[in-house]
């Protein structure tokens, strides 16, 4: 994207809270001038729809978690049956939840080269249930124009999943045959819908 003449601002979320998350969030944006788009993946999906930024002028979803008011992200996360592949998550002893390293091939990332696999096991960070646990408010998606990049080949966030949650959001749906992280197994694909909605709402 910066080749594209965008500046690109990747917050790093403590995945301690949704609140401590969000106010990471907003805490970047007010660095950030200028109209922004801003992209969440999987559970990152529910803090880019909790910020109220004024700067914020459109949402992209790229298999992403979207609650609704007054839902939490494990609402959304398991109201569909989860693929046999998945890995069943649950805290450790110290609270927080990993993924097993086989879920990376299995079902996190398994279009992803074995060197991308190690990396992606490598340099995972647990996550709190405190962040899926609570109800959000009122999503930023009901207000801004949003764009849903659907995994059809996602083992962890369900296609069909994916999909009632990109209608009920009015979202402008586009699918490929990608698993839940394209980000590192689909690069172009996600560069395509981010410009798009780019070119969308001149930010």
């Amino acid at each position: 994207m910066a080749d594209d003449g965008l500046k690109v601002v990747a917050p790093p979320l403590p995945l301690t809270s949704l609140q401590d998350d969000v106010a990471a969030l907003d805490r970047a944006l007010e660095r950030v001038t200028g109209p922004v788009v801003l992209v969440g993946h999987a559970y990152a999906g529910a803090v880019i729809a909790a910020t109220r930024s004024d700067k914020v002028k459109a949402l992209v979803y790229v298999a992403a978690l979207a609650p609704d008011e007054g839902e939490t992200v494990a609402d959304v996360f398991y109201r569909a049956e989860p693929h046999p592949q998945a890995s069943k998550l649950a805290p450790d002893d110290h609270g927080l939840i990993y993924l097993p390293d086989t879920a990376f091939g299995a079902a996190f990332a398994q279009n992803a080269a074995a060197e991308e696999l190690t990396v992606l096991a490598a340099v995972q960070r647990p996550i709190s249930p405190a962040c899926i646990t609570v109800a959000v408010p009122r999503p930023l998606w009901k207000d801004r124009p949003t764009w849903f990049l659907v995994a059809e080949q996602d083992r962890m966030i369900v296609q069909s999943n994916q999909r009632f949650m990109a209608g009920r959001m009015q979202a402008r749906v586009r699918a490929h045959a990608v698993d839940h992280a394209p980000i590192v197994t689909a690069p172009a694909v996600v560069l395509d819908v981010l410009r798009e909605a780019v070119a969308a709402v001149g930010a």
